[in-house]
This record gives C-alpha cells, sequence and structure tokens, in this order.
C-alpha cells in the first residue's frame, strides 16, 4: 500500500498519467463532434487531435524539468524520449496510418475482394488507419502536456 501512496506523490509519472488520460478524453470528444458518433475505442487509441503521446512525454519531461532541474540526468533521459516519441509518430507512424488507409481503399474496390462484404467487416478486420499524427497534432500535444505539467505542478505536486 506505501508503494501506491509514494506513485501517487511522484510528480512526473502522475503529470504524464493526466496528460495522457486529458488528451484521450479531449481526442474522444472532438472526434465524436466531427463524426457525430461515440466510438469508445478513441478513448485508448492512436491518432487524432492532440497527440496523447506527445502530451504524456512532454507532461512527463516538463515535471522532470521542474523537480529535477534541467541539467539532470532524468531530464535528459526524459527529453531524448520525448523527441523519440514525437518523431516517430510524425514520421514511421503516420506513413504507416497512409499505407492502411491506401490498402483499405485497394481491397474495397478491387474485385477478388467483392465477394466480402467490408461493411460488415468489425475494425479488428480492417487496416488501423489511426496511427501517427499531422504535425499540428503533436504540436497541440507537446502544448498541452508542457501548460498542464507547469500548472501540476505548481500546484498540486509542489
Amino acid at each position: 500500500m506505501q508503494y501506491l501512496t509514494e506513485l501517487s506523490h511522484n510528480a512526473a509519472l502522475m503529470c504524464a498519467i493526466i496528460n495522457w488520460v486529458l488528451a484521450q478524453v479531449i481526442k474522444t470528444f472532438l472526434h465524436t463532434v466531427v463524426t457525430r458518433s461515440f466510438i469508445p475505442e478513441r478513448l485508448v487509441g492512436t491518432g487524432g487531435m492532440p497527440s496523447s503521446h506527445s502530451a504524456t512525454v512532454c507532461g512527463l519531461a516538463t515535471a522532470v524539468f521542474i523537480k529535477e532541474g534541467p541539467a539532470s540526468s532524468q531530464f535528459a533521459i526524459a527529453a531524448v524520449l520525448a523527441g523519440v516519441v514525437m518523431y516517430d509518430a510524425l514520421g514511421i507512424r503516420r506513413q504507416a496510418g497512409k499505407h492502411a488507409q491506401i490498402l483499405n481503399e485497394m481491397i474495397e474496390n478491387v474485385d477478388t475482394f467483392k465477394s466480402i462484404d467490408w461493411e460488415t467487416l468489425s475494425p479488428d478486420e480492417r487496416f488501423k488507419e489511426f496511427l501517427g499524427h499531422t504535425p499540428m497534432q503533436v504540436l497541440i500535444g507537446m502544448l498541452l502536456g508542457i501548460g498542464l505539467s507547469i500548472i501540476l505542478c505548481n500546484t498540486v505536486f509542489l
């Protein structure tokens, strides 16, 4: 039980988790408004606005910066991790999402696949298109993570 108490007072961990949860809720809300349908998968899924990956790692790095200082090894690790995660979201995962979208469109239109009732396939049977992020999604996620962690570290996790 003591471990749970100690974890709940770990500012860096709590900032990362809170940023992830908030970004996922915002992402789900925006997706629901745009598509006019609630899709529960958006609460934990990848891709979309804002980038929860960016919010999480930037929230972590910001909290470590505030609590441990810019010269700490912990901040260096968190900052490099944030850079790698955001680069991956913009690059490889974004391209994989584009490939999935094209493959899904090809399968829908190729004669050999006409016998498949594509509309009735479950989401698990289609290629996942929400993988990566646009630069704006990553930027907004980054700003959310930094801003919320500054607020949390200066109010809740003093």
